[in-house]
């Protein structure tokens, strides 16, 4: 099995810190034989979930836009990388709005109890969050761990690692942290060699 990996950045700056994190843990993951994309929220055109419930007996949802794009790629991933900057809290309102537009997941899962996700793929399934933020105090990263142990859970992938930085209006320039870039790369190694052991 070689898989595919897919990293999630929801972070507005294509080339900022978060980017550079997610791009060394995709790094790994390719290292280790899988194959990798790179999806770009702030790129996509879509609305927040209108509570339309389409979705509650249907596959998909009724809003189109570009999440139809995603959804499939969100299913047949074998794993899932998502990395963000902590925003007042939490996470991006962006990353949020395509989180909340994932409820096709929650509907098949735990109202229809027929989970999108093929059995095979459930159990090898595993999701890194990779989050950073200005701010140096202890619960920085709280409201953005539920969130996406939640989101996690939804899509059928274990919430198996994270890499969580503060203290960034510090250390301003990741590449100037060789041992976190370093730290990404092995965490996106080790969801790659889960796939490829």
């Amino acid at each position: 099995m070689a898989g595919t990996v897919i990293g999630i950045l929801g972070s507005p700056l294509p080339e900022g810190n978060t980017a550079k994190l997610l791009s060394q843990a995709l790094k790994g993951a390719a290292d280790a034989g899988c194959s990798t994309e790179t999806i770009l929220i702030n790129n996509l055109d879509y609305q927040p979930c209108m509570e339309m419930l389409f979705c509650k007996e249907h596959d998909t949802c009724i809003m189109d836009d570009d999440m139809q794009q995603l959804y499939g790629k969100i299913q047949h991933a074998d794993s899932v990388i998502v990395a963000t900057p902590v925003m007042t809290m939490g996470i991006p309102g962006k990353l949020k709005s395509f989180i909340d537009r994932c409820q096709i997941f929650y509907m098949a899962k735990y109202v229809r109890n027929e989970s999108l996700v093929a059995p095979e793929k459930r159990t090898v399934r595993r999701g890194l969050f990779i989050c950073i933020s200005g701010m140096k105090i202890p619960e920085v990263f709280v409201g953005s761990k539920l969130t996406m142990k939640a989101w996690f859970d939804i899509i059928d992938c274990q919430y198996s690692d994270e890499l969580l930085i503060n203290d960034m209006d510090t250390i301003l320039d990741i590449t100037t942290r060789k041992d976190l870039l370093d730290a990404a790369y092995a965490k996106g190694r080790a969801i790659g060699e889960n796939l490829n052991p």
